[in-house]
């Protein structure tokens, strides 16, 4: 049978086979439709050496939910699995079970609740929760796994670069390093979480961007192989683009050769009417050299320029890179903040594979199933309590201090409601025995997190636009304390339970 692959791949079958195993034995065991909740969260903040987080940008639920949409058993994924054989021959899948596949194979029973794309996540809180049938809540977690982990994982690496630049312009810059296609949700991602432009072409104008570029090297080793020269090549390139120059000076001597072409041309460019944009550098010392080249263009006349930095940039070597111009800048006679106001900041390789911390390790849990009319939590016991997921059917809130900053998430039961309470004793879910009590002076306002963002086979609000979803990182961060935002040891932000939820949990270790 001929399939075309890229539906394959990106249909109901972007799954992972024991999705589809345990379906079957739900189905035989009279379970598939049984109503069940999972949860996804995930437990560890990226730690990437020298340097980590101590919060995460939630990004990649949109395309989930059009993913969802779109997706249901095809015929042909159904001949497909009919197609599977056990190690001795017999059919793997049952005619029964795929003929169940095709009558409810899609995801229109589900519902679910979630933090809304773009704002802050925690460690430990439940960012998406998914309740309907057992069966296709189960085969929905790779695909929802997939779709959320990479794509949070990238957006708060660029709320960190973005942080880092003290309000700098970033642009992404990954697209060559990035995983195949997935590369797109990367640089939407980073378009969540900080970066300001990409370079990628087709997703900046899906998102009504204007595309951002220079030029490379080769541009400059062409004209110099053919026998003509590094300001030839500058010349042509101001030709062409006489607006929107902005020059890679490193190809030759930076200092030397690069900005004084580079200033020739600009001074072409301003006796035609147009105004210079800036160079680029993209090797070295970059901040002595950012300092240098300042000085260059500031004494030709061209001290709005713009000095785009590249080359293996992310968070911590940008907030090195401060650190240096603070110090060496005056020395030149250069001021500092003049010279970081005109700093724009080409990020690439390090953003869209998140270096140093490559997997979110967000998980999809079981946490109740249904029994008769009421609910029953589920719990997994494990030997590192990091890991045991906190059972039941929740509720999650935020709790702002009167200063208006968060101070906790804090899960409940969920016919519990939070609002307008004056007192509020939390716990940790994973350390038995420690807790603390908020009074009236510590609680600011009440927030639920969760929205309910998917029923009856749709989504149950649009879809938010890339501002939209930039506002709510921007708002979450402003309400964010400065010590949770720290790039180095962050202070440790409080995910916690209610008093009813904690001895439900509790209770249930006992019994296990």
């Amino acid at each position: 049978m001929s399939v075309d692959p890229k539906p394959l791949t990106e249909g109901i079958l972007f799954t992972d086979q024991y999705q589809l195993t345990m379906a079957q034995l739900y189905w035989r065991q009279g379970l598939a439709e049984q109503e069940a909740q999972f949860e996804f969260f995930f437990r560890r903040y990226p730690d990437y050496g020298e340097h980590q987080a101590g919060y995460c940008v939630f990004a990649g639920l949109g395309e989930l939910l059009s993913w969802m949409a779109d997706t249901s058993f095809t015929p042909e994924d159904i001949e497909l699995l009919r197609s599977q054989r056990s190690t001795a021959g017999a059919p793997r899948f049952e005619d029964a079970f795929l003929d169940w596949l095709w009558r409810y194979g899609s995801f229109d029973q589900l519902v679910v609740d979630a933090v809304p794309e773009g704002r802050i996540i925690h460690a430990n809180a439940p960012a998406v929760m998914v309740r309907g049938p057992l069966a296709m809540a189960q085969v929905l977690e790779t695909s929802l796994l997939n779709h959320l982990n990479y794509n949070t994982l990238i957006a708060t690496k660029a709320a960190r670069v973005s942080e880092a630049t003290r309000g700098g312009i970033v642009l992404e810059f990954g697209m060559r390093r990035g995983p195949g296609f997935g590369a797109n949700a990367g640089s939407h991602a980073a378009l969540i979480g900080g970066a300001d432009y990409s370079s990628n072409v087709a997703l900046s104008h899906l998102y009504g961007l204007d595309p951002k570029g220079t030029h490379a090297h080769s541009m400059v080793q062409v004209f110099i192989a053919l026998g003509m020269s590094e300001l030839d090549a500058f010349r042509a390139y101001a030709e062409t683009y006489p607006d929107d120059c902005i020059l890679l000076v490193d190809t030759i001597d930076t200092l030397e050769s690069g900005v004084p072409n580079a200033i020739t041309i600009f001074e072409e460019l301003r006796e035609k009417g147009h105004e210079p944009r800036g160079i680029r550098l993209d090797s070295g010392d970059l901040a002595y050299l950012a300092i240098r080249a300042a000085a260059m263009l500031d004494e030709a006349g061209f001290t709005a320029t713009s000095i785009v930095l590249s080359s293996e940039l992310d968070e911590l070597a940008i907030w090195q890179i401060h650190t240096q111009i603070a110090a060496e800048a005056p020395r030149y006679g250069i001021d500092v903040d003049a010279l970081l106001g005109r700093l724009i900041y080409g990020v690439g390789t390090r953003l869209i594979t998140s270096d140093g911390h490559s997997a979110l390790g967000g998980v999809y849990k079981l946490v109740a199933i249904r029994g008769g009319s009421s609910w029953r939590a589920a719990i997994k016991i494990s030997d590192s309590p990091e890991k045991m997921p906190v059972p039941g059917t929740k509720r999650l809130w935020r709790i702002y201090d009167q200063r208006g900053l968060a101070t906790a998430d804090v899960m409940s039961l969920e016919d519990e409601d939070l609002m307008g309470i004056t007192e509020l004793v939390i716990h940790d879910p994973h350390r038995s025995g420690v807790a603390r009590t908020l009074t009236e002076n510590d609680i600011g306002s009440i927030e639920e997190l969760t929205k309910r963002v998917w029923q009856e086979g749709r989504r149950t609000s649009g879809r938010s636009d890339l501002d939209e979803l930039r506002m709510r990182r921007d708002a979450d961060l402003d309400r964010l304390d400065p010590g949770v935002r720290r790039l180095i040891n962050p202070h440790v932000y409080h995910v916690s339970v209610t008093a009813r939820l904690d001895e439900l949990q509790r209770s249930l270790i006992a019994k296990a």
